[in-house]
């Protein structure tokens, strides 16, 4: 599985973590492994200008996923077909502020809006109110999974 994580910020990050994680998620959710997603961390201008150029909403965001080959998750025995998930843009700075509200750790916060980026790209949405229930248990469990420790409370709105 090919999990490409480029810093383009000013805020320092473990990227082998993100990919480690981003590897992690796709394994679990039988991704095909030749399978492909890119990570991207920027900084506040550009998260502003993607976020008023796809969303027509002023100001940065915490995390924006862009779906390519609109791929699924697939079952045990049957992987998604091989393909593009896309790409998921982070905004460290955001994080930083919303790790703050969570009560826990920048790295924790990027680590979760990664999956909650991985998830968008897979299909999952929270929309409504059953939506929300099914993506935020996915979302927890998995990032629980990786870290060995519960996952931060959820930030994401």
């Amino acid at each position: 599985m090919a999990v490409d994580v480029n810093n383009e910020s000013a805020v320092e990050a473990d990227l082998e973590a993100l990919s480690g994680l981003g590897r992690h998620i796709l394994d679990r959710l039988y991704v095909h492994p030749e399978a492909e997603v890119s990570i991207i961390l920027v900084d506040e201008d550009a998260m502003e200008r993607l976020h008023l150029e796809w969303m027509d909403l002023a100001g940065p965001t915490d995390v924006m996923s862009f779906p390519m080959d609109e791929l699924s998750p697939g079952r045990p025995g049957s992987l998604t077909p091989a393909g593009t998930l896309g790409d998921i843009v982070i905004c460290p700075q955001v994080a930083q502020e919303q790790a703050k509200r969570g009560g826990h750790s920048t790295a924790d916060e990027i680590l979760l809006l990664t999956t909650h980026g991985m998830l968008h790209l897979l299909g999952f949405d929270h929309g409504e109110p059953a939506e929300r229930e099914e993506m935020f248990g996915l979302q927890r469990e998995l990032l629980t999974e990786y870290l060995g420790r519960p996952a931060p409370r959820e930030t994401i709105e």
